[in-house]
C-alpha cells in the first residue's frame, strides 16, 4: 500500500501539484498570523495567549441589601451550599459572604459538560424547599463564564479634538451612560458573556427624613415608605375612540424630578395634606458603593468584559472593538468653557488582544528564525542546493497542514500549541534529510539501465519503512501528554495534538510531495548555453534594477547567482567546478545575513556586525564540530569497536551522572546510610552540590502586565481605602517603564468578582523593553549621525526600516523583575500588606483553582472565625522562617476585624409597648440601612429611590440612641430604651469550603526555590513545630496546603504511571520492527544518554560558573536566559519530545546496521567490525544534520527574550542538551550491535 502511494504521486506529478497548492492556500486561510495579505480571505484558527486553565464552574449569586456577611452565611450561603453539594458531578462547593451578598462557586468534575453543569444548578434553585431562605431573596445563576474571562477593561474619559484628556464629565453622568447605552451596546457583541461596570456614582433619589418632623406631625416611617412607593406609578386604561380614531388612555405618573417627590401626600391632618418636603428633605446623590476605580491616581469609570465559555477570546476583543467603532461617533460631547469640546471617549487600559498579537509574534520569530537555520545546515552539510531547497520547503508546508488540522480539529492557537511546531522541527527535518541523502546516494549509484524515476521509487521505498516506525515511536511518545488530565491536561494537549499534527504532515509531504518534486529537481538540465547566457544575464540585471527599489539584499543576490553562473561562458573550464561551491556558499551567506537580521541574537545595541559574527562563529564552531565528527568518524567508531569496556564507560557514567542530577545524590546513593559514610566530608558535599532538581507546575508566562494585590485593614472606609489607591496608583505611576496603572478597590457589578472593599488589583501595564507595533515586533526608527534618535516637529520617532531599535527601559532595568522590584520600592504605604508577585492572566487562574490569591498557601477550616484566624497567625509567623519562604510575602487572613455597631434588642421592653423584633427591624434596615423603596423610568434610565434618615441623624451612636421608634399605639418611643448599642469586631467576609469555615495563609517562594521544594518544607517544618509542640493544633481545626504544586504533584503521579506504559508500548512498536530484543535494547540506550544529557544541560543553566563570560560585551548567561531550572511539566514536555527525536536516529541506525548485516553475514569478528563501521558510516551524515538542525534551530528559543518565551525555552533545554549527547549514542548502537552480534558468533562456533 505504501509503496503503492509512493510510485503513484511519482507518476502523477499533477496530483502532487495540486495537493501543494491546496495545502498552500488553505493554510494560508486558516493561519493565525498574518500571512494572507489582502489576496486572500482570513478564517483564523482561534487564538488566545495560553489555554484557558479554569476549573468548569458555576456562580450562584445572590443579593440582600444591607446584611451583615454573619446573617447572608447563616441565612443564604449555608443553606445553598448544603443543597448544591446534591448536585451530580459536583467536586467541592466555595463560597464567600459579605456584605448584602453571597457568592457561591460551584466547580465540577473535568469531564462534566458546561452548559449541562448549568441547567443542573438552575434545576436545583427551582426545587428549593420552602422556606429555606429569606422571604423576597432569589438567587441567581452568575454569567456564562470564569474570571479568566476577562479579556477588555476601559475608562470612560473625557477627550478633546486632539485626543488629550479634556474632563468636563462627572462620575455619576459617565456611570449612568455606562449602565444603560455603553453595557448593553457592548453585550450584544458576538461572545460577550457580561460587560461589568464599575467605579464613579450610581444615582439615586434619596429621601432624607428628619425624625423630628415625623414626630410634629404624627408621621410614621411606614407611613412616607408607602408614599413614596404610590407616587410612582402609571396605568393604562384601554383606549376610546373619537371622530372614528382610537386613541389609547394613559395616566402618567412616574417620578421625573425632585419635586414630583416633594409633592407626594403622606397623610391628611384635618384636611391639611403633610407632604414628604414637610418631614423630608429630598435629593440626588450617589448611592451606597462596594467598589471604586483609580487610573492614575484619578477616580474614574469603566467596565470589564468577560467573553463567554468557550469563546475564542481574540475574536471576541474585535466584535468589541467593532461594536465600539460603530457606536464611538454617538457618544455624547459638551462645549467647555476654554473653548475645547469634550467627547466621551472609551480608552481600553487592558487588551488582552495585545498580549495574544505579541505571543504570536514571538512565535512566529522563533519560526521564521528556525526555517533560516534549518536553511543553513542543509546548505553547509549537504553541499547540494536542490536538496537543500526540497528539506527547506517541508518545514512551511509542514505548518500550514498543521493549522489545518488546528482549525478542523478544534485546537486553539496559543503559546504552548504552537510550541508542538517549533519542538517538531527536528522530526520534521530527520526524515526530508534520511529520504533526500539516501535519493543522492542511489543517484550518485545509478546504472545507465535505471531510469531517475525508478532510482528516486527505490531510494523512498527502503527508507520509508524506517522513516514510518521512528515517527510512529514519537507519536506514541507523546501519550502521556495525551492522558493528563485537570490544567496540565488543558495547557499540553493542545501541543500533543499540534506536534502530532506536525508529524503526521511530514509523513504526507514525505511520502507524496518529495518523492515528485525531487524527480523535478534532479532532472533539470538546462543545456543550451545560450538560455543559461540569458538566464544569468536577467538574474544580474533584474538585482542592478533591485538596487535602485531599496532591495539590497535581494539584489545582491541575484547579482551574485548572475555573475557566479554566467562567467562560466567567459572563464577557464576549471572554473566551472568550483560554480557549485560558490554558490552554495553565497546561498550560506545570504541566508546567514537574514538570519542574523531577524536574530539579533547580542540584542539591537551591539553593532549588526557584531551579531553577524557571533552567528557565523556559533553556527560555524558547531557545524565545524559535527563535520569534524563526519570527518574522523570512520577513525573513532574503529576506536570505539575496539575499546568497547573503555568506551561504554563513558556513557554509563552519563548516564549515572543525569539520574543523579535529576533525583539527587543522596536519593541515588542512598544505601550506604548503614555505613557512617554519609557523615563524611564527600558525601555531604556531594549531597548539597547535588540535591537534585526542583520542582514546579509551570514557569509563569510574561503577560507584560502586573496585578499588584494589597489588602488594608478590614476595618478602612470607602474614603480611605480610595486615599491608600489613590496613593499606589500615583506612585506606581512614576515609574518611567509603567506605562499606565488602573486601580481597583472592592468588586465590579458582576458576580464573579466578590471582593471586598479592603483588597486593591492594581493593573500596572509596562512598556515593551523595545518599541514594537501591534503585532509585538519590535520597530526600527531613524538615527542621525551622532547614534541619537531624530524626531519629528510633534517630538515622535521617525520609523525606518533601516534603522535601529528603541529602547524605553532604564539602563539598570535589565528584566521585568527589575520593574516589580521597583514597585515594591514605592509602594511601601503603612496600613497596607505586601502582595506576591502576579499578573492579571495568572492570577485568575490561581483564584480559580484553589480560592486564593497567591500561587501557594495554606488552607485553614475551623469551627469558628476566630480560632481559625489565630491559628492562621500562628502559622504566618512560623512560615516566615521556612526555608525558601520570601518572609515578606506571608500573609494570614485578618478575618474578625471588621468594626460592628450591633443592637440588641430587649424583648421585655419590646413587649411591653407592643412591638415585634419584626417592627424593630424593618424600622432600622429603613431608616438608617436606607431601603430602595421604587425605581425611576426616566426613558432608558433607572434610577432606585431609597427612605433613611438623614445623615446627622444616624451618624454616631448618640445619634442612633435618640432615634424614635413609633408604636403601634402611635407613641414614640427612643431606641435607646428598646435595646443596647454594643460595639464588638467580626467578620468583613466570611469564607467556606464545602460549608467548612476557611482562612487563607498565603505566601510565595523566594528567588532560587522552587513551588514544590517550598511547599515541601513548609509541610516538613509544621509537622516537626506540631510534633514537638510548639504549635498546637487547637480543637476541630484542620489545614491543607493548597496552590499550583497540587497541579505538579498530580501530573507528576500520573507521568510515573503512564511514561513507563508508553516506553513499554514503543519498544514493542520497534520490536516488532527489527524482530530482536537485543536490537530494541540498543535503541533504548540511545534515549537514556540523550535524556542524561537534557538533565545534565537543565543543571548547568542553574550553575552560575557556566558560560559566565562576555562575547562581544554580552554575557552569555544573560543572552541564553540561564538560572536556575526546575522540573516543570514543560520541562517533562521537553523531554518527551526528545524522546521522539532520540529514537528516530537509533531507529534508522538500527535499520541500517540490520539491512547490511542480512547482506553480507560475516563470520569473522573482524568482518563483524568491517560491516558495523561500513554501515555506521553510510548514516552518520544524515543523523548528525538532524542533531545539527536540532541544536541549531532551538538556539534562537533559548536567546528569545519575548512574550512566551518563558514557556518555550525550558521545553527547548531538554531537546538542546539531549542532541548534544546524540553524538555519543551514534557510536554507543554500533558498539552494541558489533558486541552483540560477535556474542552470538561466539555461540554459533561453540
Amino acid at each position: 500500500m505504501l509503496n503503492q502511494i509512493i510510485r503513484f504521486f511519482l507518476e502523477n506529478k499533477l496530483v502532487a501539484v495540486l495537493l501543494l497548492s491546496v495545502i498552500m492556500i488553505w493554510g494560508l486561510i486558516v493561519s493565525p498570523f498574518s500571512w494572507t495579505g489582502s489576496l486572500l480571505p482570513s478564517d483564523p484558527v482561534p487564538v488566545d495567549a495560553i489555554p484557558d486553565l479554569g476549573d468548569n464552574q458555576q456562580i450562584v449569586y445572590t443579593e440582600w441589601a444591607g446584611q451583615s456577611p454573619q446573617d447572608i452565611e447563616d441565612q443564604i450561603t449555608y443553606p445553598l451550599t448544603t443543597q448544591l453539594l446534591t448536585v451530580p458531578g459536583v467536586k467541592t462547593v466555595r463560597s464567600t459572604s459579605m456584605t448584602g451578598l453571597s457568592s457561591i462557586y460551584v466547580i465540577f468534575d473535568e469531564d462534566v459538560e458546561f452548559y449541562w453543569s448549568r441547567s443542573r444548578i438552575l434545576e436545583k434553585l427551582n426545587a428549593l424547599p420552602s422556606g429555606i431562605l429569606p422571604e423576597n431573596v432569589q438567587p441567581a445563576l452568575g454569567p456564562d463564564a470564569t474570571a479568566l474571562g476577562q479579556v477588555f477593561w476601559y475608562t470612560l474619559e473625557g477627550r478633546d479634538e486632539n485626543g488629550d484628556p479634556a474632563g468636563g464629565w462627572d462620575l455619576q453622568e459617565l456611570r449612568s451612560l455606562q449602565d444603560f447605552y455603553l453595557g448593553y451596546a457592548l453585550s450584544g457583541a458576538e461572545g460577550v458573556a457580561e460587560v461589568a461596570a464599575i467605579g464613579g456614582y450610581v444615582k439615586e433619589y434619596q429621601v432624607l427624613v428628619n425624625p423630628n418632623m415625623l414626630q410634629k406631625f404624627d408621621v410614621s416611617l411606614s407611613e412616607i415608605y408607602n408614599a413614596v412607593r404610590n407616587s410612582n406609578k402609571e396605568v393604562g386604561a384601554r383606549t376610546i375612540e373619537l371622530n372614528r380614531a382610537e386613541y389609547l388612555i394613559r395616566g402618567l405618573g412616574y417620578i421625573r424630578q425632585i419635586s414630583d417627590l416633594e409633592e407626594s401626600v403622606v397623610k391628611v391632618m384635618d384636611n391639611t395634606p403633610v407632604r414628604i418636603k414637610d418631614v423630608a428633605y429630598v435629593t440626588t446623590g450617589p448611592a451606597n458603593r462596594r467598589g471604586a476605580l483609580d487610573k492614575s491616581g484619578a477616580e474614574a469609570v469603566g467596565a470589564v468584559i468577560v467573553a463567554r465559555q468557550g469563546a475564542n477570546p481574540q475574536a471576541v476583543i474585535n466584535n468589541v472593538k467593532s461594536r465600539i467603532d460603530e457606536i464611538s461617533p454617538g457618544l455624547p460631547s459638551k462645549k467647555l468653557d476654554d473653548g475645547r469640546t469634550s467627547k466621551v471617549t472609551i480608552v481600553p487600559f487592558y487588551d488582552r488582544s495585545e498580549l495574544i498579537s505579541e505571543t504570536l509574534g514571538t512565535l512566529e520569530e522563533a519560526l521564521t528564525l528556525e526555517v533560516l537555520i534549518t536553511i543553513i545546515v542543509i546548505i553547509i552539510m549537504v553541499m547540494n542546493l536542490r536538496v537543500s531547497f526540497l528539506i527547506s520547503a517541508m518545514l512551511p508546508i509542514a505548518v500550514l497542514i498543521t493549522f489545518i488540522a488546528m482549525k478542523y480539529g478544534g485546537v486553539d492557537a496559543n503559546i504552548v500549541a504552537l510550541s508542538g511546531i517549533a519542538i517538531a522541527i527536528g522530526t520534521i527535518v530527520d526524515m526530508g534529510v534520511i529520504l533526500s541523502e539516501n535519493m543522492l546516494r542511489h543517484i550518485e549509484s545509478k546504472t545507465p539501465d535505471q531510469t531517475l524515476l525508478d532510482v528516486i521509487y527505490n531510494a523512498t521505498t527502503e527508507v520509508a519503512s524506517a522513516v514510518i516506525t521512528a515517527v510512529t515511536t514519537t507519536i506514541i511518545s507523546f501519550l502521556p501528554v495525551f492522558t493528563m488530565v485537570a490544567s496540565e491536561g488543558k495547557l499540553f494537549k493542545p501541543l500533543a495534538y499540534t506536534k502530532t499534527f506536525t508529524l503526521i504532515a511530514s509523513i504526507i509531504i514525505t511520502i507524496t510531495l518529495i518523492p515528485p518534486f525531487a524527480h523535478w529537481l534532479f532532472s533539470i538540465r538546462i543545456n543550451t548555453k545560450r538560455i543559461r547566457l540569458i538566464w544569468n544575464s536577467l538574474l544580474f540585471l533584474t538585482g542592478i534594477g533591485l538596487i535602485f527599489l531599496g532591495f539590497y539584499v535581494a539584489s545582491f543576490a541575484l547579482i551574485g547567482f548572475g555573475l557566479i553562473n554566467g562567467l562560466t561562458f567567459f572563464l577557464a573550464k576549471d572554473y566551472s567546478g568550483t560554480t557549485k561551491w560558490l554558490n552554495i556558499v553565497l546561498s550560506a551567506c545570504i541566508v546567514i545575513w537574514l538570519l542574523t537580521h531577524y536574530w539579533l541574537p547580542l540584542g539591537p545595541s551591539p553593532a549588526f556586525f557584531s551579531n553577524l559574527i557571533f552567528v557565523v562563529l556559533l553556527i560555524g564552531s558547531i557545524l565545524l564540530f559535527f563535520w569534524l565528527v563526519i570527518r574522523y568518524y570512520e577513525a573513532l567508531i574503529s576506536w570505539c569497536l575496539d575499546h568497547k569496556l573503555t568506551f561504554l564507560s563513558a556513557p554509563v557514567f552519563l548516564i549515572l551522572f543525569g539520574i543523579v542530577i535529576w533525583l539527587g545524590f543522596g536519593q541515588v546513593f542512598s544505601f550506604p546510610g548503614k555505613t557512617g559514610l554519609e557523615h563524611t566530608r564527600f558525601w555531604n558535599s556531594a549531597e548539597e552540590n547535588f540535591p537534585g532538581l526542583g520542582k514546579e507546575f509551570m514557569p509563569a508566562l510574561d503577560e507584560g502586565a502586573f496585578l499588584y494585590m494589597p489588602t488594608t485593614m478590614p476595618h478602612a472606609g470607602i474614603e480611605e481605602t480610595q486615599d491608600i489607591m489613590r496613593k499606589l496608583d500615583m506612585a506606581i505611576s512614576s515609574i518611567p517603564e509603567v506605562k499606565h496603572v488602573v486601580g481597583k478597590l472592592g468588586r465590579t457589578n458582576s458576580a464573579l468578582d466578590p471582593a471586598p472593599i479592603s483588597m486593591f488589583e492594581n493593573l500596572i501595564e509596562y512598556k515593551t523593553e523595545y518599541k514594537t507595533d501591534e503585532n509585538g515586533r519590535r520597530l526600527r526608527f531613524k538615527i542621525n549621525s551622532g547614534g541619537e534618535f531624530e524626531r519629528d516637529a510633534d517630538g515622535e520617532l521617525i520609523p525606518d526600516p533601516d534603522g535601529e531599535f528603541y529602547r524605553q527601559w532604564r539602563d539598570h532595568i535589565q528584566s521585568p523583575d527589575d520593574i516589580w522590584e521597583e514597585i515594591i520600592a514605592v509602594t511601601k504605604i503603612p496600613g497596607t500588606t505586601s502582595a506576591p508577585k502576579l499578573q492579571p492572566i495568572q492570577t485568575r487562574l490561581v483564584m480559580l483553582q484553589s480560592g486564593m490569591r497567591a500561587p501557594m498557601g495554606i488552607k485553614v477550616k475551623g469551627p469558628d472565625l476566630e480560632t481559625i484566624q489565630n491559628f492562621g497567625l500562628t502559622l504566618e509567623a512560623y512560615l516566615r522562617n521556612v526555608e525558601g519562604v520570601n518572609p515578606g510575602s506571608v500573609f494570614a487572613d485578618r478575618i474578625v476585624g471588621k468594626p460592628y455597631l450591633e443592637i440588641d434588642w430587649d424583648r421585655k421592653e419590646l413587649a411591653r409597648y407592643g412591638l415585634s423584633i419584626s417592627d424593630v427591624q424593618h424600622f432600622i434596615s429603613v431608616g438608617i440601612g436606607g431601603m430602595p423603596v421604587t425605581h425611576t423610568i426616566e426613558g432608558r434610565e433607572r434610577y432606585p429611590v431609597t427612605v433613611r434618615f438623614a445623615r446627622e441623624f444616624r451618624d454616631d451612636p448618640t445619634s442612633l440612641n435618640r432615634l424614635l421608634v413609633p408604636t403601634k399605639t402611635g407613641a414614640q418611643i427612643p431606641l435607646s430604651q428598646l435595646g443596647n448599642i454594643e460595639y464588638r469586631q467580626g467578620p468583613q467576609a466570611i469564607k467556606s469550603e464545602d460549608t467548612f469555615l476557611t482562612g487563607y495563609v498565603i505566601f510565595d517562594k523566594s528567588e532560587g526555590y522552587s513551588e514544590t521544594d517550598v511547599v515541601e518544607n513548609a509541610q516538613n517544618a509544621l509537622k516537626e513545630s506540631i510534633h514537638n509542640g510548639q504549635i498546637h493544633v487547637p480543637q476541630g481545626v484542620s489545614f491543607t496546603f493548597a496552590g499550583n504544586y497540587e497541579n505538579q504533584v498530580r501530573a507528576e503521579k500520573r507521568l510515573s504511571i503512564i511514561l513507563p506504559l508508553a516506553l513499554l508500548l514503543i519498544f514493542l512498536i520497534m520490536y516488532f520492527q527489527f524482530r530482536s530484543v537485543a536490537t530494541t535494547g540498543m535503541i533504548f540506550s540511545s534515549i537514556f544518554v540523550a535524556w542524561a544529557g537534557g538533565f545534565i544541560l537543565v543543571w548547568l543553566y542553574g550553575q552560575t560558573w557556566f558560560l559566565n563570560f562576555d562575547l562581544f560585551g554580552q554575557n552569555l548567561r544573560s543572552l541564553f536566559q540561564m538560572g536556575t531550572v526546575n522540573l516543570s511539566v514543560a520541562v517533562w514536555v521537553g523531554f518527551i519530545a526528545l524522546f521522539g527525536i532520540a529514537s528516530d536516529g537509533g531507529v534508522v541506525m538500527a535499520t541500517y546496521l540490520d539491512q547490511l548485516f542480512k547482506k553480507r553475514t560475516p563470520g569473522t569478528k573482524n568482518e563483524i567490525k568491517k560491516v558495523v563501521i561500513e554501515a555506521s558510516s553510510r548514516r552518520i551524515r544524515p543523523t548528525l544534520m538532524t542533531t545539527a538542525t536540532t541544536i541549531l534551530a532551538l538556539l534562537p528559543v533559548l536567546t528569545s527574550t519575548g512574550r512566551g518565551s518563558d514557556i518555550m525555552i525550558p521545553m527547548a533545554i531538554p531537546s538542546v542538551g539531549g542532541m548534544i549527547l546524540q553524538v555519543i549514542t551514534l557510536f554507543v548502537i554500533p558498539v552494541l550491535y558489533a558486541l552483540w552480534e560477535e556474542i552470538k558468533l561466539n555461540r554459533s562456533m561453540k
